[in-house]
């Protein structure tokens, strides 16, 4: 995992009150239930203090007027305030429940937007495991915390508000004594704050590395039993899962400690409360409703200051999240329509179909690199100083050593990434200045290990086309050959794929992914070795179908099996960022050159191989 994950984003050792009301503005949508969540929380609160004020009245009222008192009003004032806690309380779950649900949708929502619409470079650096931690349990944590805490913060304000006016009221002296607790317990407070805020980063820190281990340690399962790495792959993950233990141990100590001291501390203001009180009932006519109402609201007093205590705690755990989901939220795609392209698009040009959502022309004629250079972030170039000019309709293969720049090459023409110097133009046009989308719906992609999405053969295809008619469908699929197969299954077209195309062969996904790209009839068509992990036949048949896929288009071509570009316009040969050889098969062969060499070594192998297995039938 890359160092800077292992780190996590930089933070801040306190609560940081910025960050939660940029979440909070986020809820402010759904005002249509905070505001009666807020209500549901006052309503609670008054109720809460009223309790004890009402009990009062009961009190001195059964001391002054004995079985004389009104008992029906005192039923009634109970029923009454009883009736108004449970609707009350209601309201607040029904509320609370709306806004955590709806505001954990709208944030994973937006999350995912967001990354739909980053460039390639940002997942290079960011594990799988890493990114659904963002979607799932971070954004649920954040809408329980906007939810349930904006309803406890409400309420314990309101609560704390009241009831320090009721105890000043009754007697101001008394009150001061219990209020005077206030001051340490917000020193405790400030005083765990910071310590339970590091710990609790430090668990959803190990717990998003978990989780990247568990999503990598399944998707590379095979590759680990091949290689017997169990043992080494449970170690890592032990040390891992320890990390987490620790710190997880070391915050629930941090909030065992805290809680019990501010209980204490709420005891203590309730026995001063008591004897203080009593000594004035005694000696100074203070009635025995009142004492009692005030030690009732002397233990009242610090329940909301717990619940707050407990939300700040909450909250603190909750932070690191936070900063994540905001921080992903706040992440600009590096790679995007510049704001005279945004300008454009806003204009309707649907009037002329020659011209593209931006303005420019739809056709692709020329895509032209010129003097492009580029490196991936802070690593060695890649591409020195590459010109190179592609015209459409034709096809042009790349070929030379892994890590030469084939690959950069083709994602660059497809604005994956984009140059570091130099340009890459369309038509003339610096591709900056194109729409990223229109680009992008121009395109055709067939990699080396082909990604089928669950569902049937036919969803697959229609994948990058969903308005394509069955017959559609079915037209690219014998175009590449794909149809035989398909009609031999139990359900034809209709048979599930299962997960990532589990159910079919390597050759026939890879034939499904050209009956995709094919169907989607791109400008720009690209093979990334497409053929490197199939077996012969299907090669074949994938070679027949080769001649309509690139028809009309341009085509780039990356193989290390050299007669899948034989047929090529231009070949390049492109070793350490530049062009080292350019041709056609027959002139490359002719000048007896890097490329000649590749392709008599590797036919000289593949006569072997065939020599080789002849044999082996013989001996059998």
């Amino acid at each position: 995992m890359p160092a800077q994950f292992l780190q996590e984003d930089d933070f801040k050792a306190r609560l940081d009150a910025g960050l939660w009301w940029r979440i909070f503005l986020r809820a402010l949508h759904l005002k249509r239930y905070l505001i009666p969540l807020a209500i549901a929380a006052v309503i609670i609160a008054v109720c809460d203090a009223a309790f004890a004020l009402v009990t009062r009245w009961v009190i001195d009222g059964v001391i002054l007027q004995g079985s004389a008192a009104p008992f029906d009003r005192y039923i009634a004032v109970y029923l009454t305030l009883t009736v108004l806690l449970c609707a009350g309380i209601w309201l607040f779950i029904d509320m609370a429940g709306n806004i955590s649900n709806r505001l954990a949708h709208d944030i994973r929502r937006d999350c995912f937007d967001r990354l739909q619409q980053l460039e390639f470079a940002f997942f290079d650096t960011r594990p799988v495991g890493w990114l659904i931690t963002r979607l799932t349990s971070d954004c649920d944590r954040l809408a329980r915390i906007i939810s349930w805490g904006f309803l406890d913060i409400v309420w314990g304000l309101t609560f704390l508000f009241m009831i320090a006016v009721c105890l000043l009221i009754m007697n101001w002296k008394l009150g001061l004594i219990v209020i005077a607790i206030v001051p340490p317990l917000a020193v405790i407070s400030r005083f765990f704050q910071k310590r339970m805020l590091l710990s609790a980063r430090e668990i959803r820190k190990f717990n998003s590395q978990i989780t990247a281990g568990y999503n990598e340690s399944i998707s590379g399962v095979r590759t680990t039993k091949t290689l017997v790495r169990e043992a080494e792959n449970l170690a890592e993950f032990r040390q891992l899962s320890a990390h987490m233990f620790g710190a997880s141990v070391l915050n629930a100590r941090q909030n065992a400690l805290y809680y019990p001291i501010v209980t204490t501390l709420g005891s203590l203001a309730a026995g001063l409360a008591l004897w203080r009180g009593g000594w004035l009932t005694l000696n100074d006519g203070l009635t025995l409703g009142t004492l009692v109402a005030f030690v009732n609201f002397a233990g009242m007093f610090f329940n909301p200051i717990n619940s707050l205590a407990q939300k700040l705690t909450e909250m603190q755990g909750a932070q690191a999240a936070g900063e994540r989901v905001m921080g992903l939220l706040a992440t600009e795609p590096a790679i995007k329509d510049t704001p005279t392209v945004m300008a454009r698009l806003a204009h309707d040009h649907s009037a002329d179909p020659s011209l593209g959502q931006d303005g420019f022309p739809r056709k692709i004629d020329t895509i032209e690199f010129r003097h492009v250079a580029f490196h991936y972030e802070s690593g060695p170039v890649v591409l020195h100083d590459l010109n190179l000019t592609v015209n459409a309709g034709e096809t042009i293969a790349l070929v030379g050593p892994s890590g030469g720049g084939k690959s950069t090459i083709v994602s660059l023409v497809c604005r994956f990434y984009e140059p570091v110097s130099g340009q890459i133009l369309i038509n003339g046009t610096d591709y900056r200045e194109r729409s990223l989308a229109w680009l992008q719906s121009q395109l055709g992609i067939v990699l080396q290990t082909p990604h089928l999405f669950k569902g049937t053969i036919r969803e697959n295809i229609r994948y990058g086309r969903l308005d394509a008619t069955d017959a559609e469908v079915e037209t690219a699929a014998r175009l590449v050959n794909a149809h035989e197969f398909i009609t031999q299954l139990e359900a034809g077209y209709d048979s599930p794929v299962g997960e990532g195309g589990n159910r079919l062969s390597t050759g026939q996904r890879q034939l499904l992914s050209f009956a995709r790209a094919l169907l989607a009839n791109p400008q720009l068509f690209v093979m990334d070795e497409a053929t490197s992990s199939i077996d012969t036949e299907t090669e074949q048949l994938i070679q027949r179908g080769l001649e309509t896929i690139f028809s009309g288009r341009i085509s780039f071509v990356i193989a290390h099996r050299l007669s899948t570009i034989r047929r090529a316009d231009r070949i390049l040969v492109i070793t350490q960022g530049r062009i080292e050889e350019s041709g056609t098969h027959e002139e490359l062969l002719l000048r007896r050159g890097h490329y000649y060499e590749l392709y008599t070594s590797q036919f000289r192998r593949e006569r072997e191989e065939a020599v080789l297995e002849a044999s082996a039938g013989e001996t059998r």
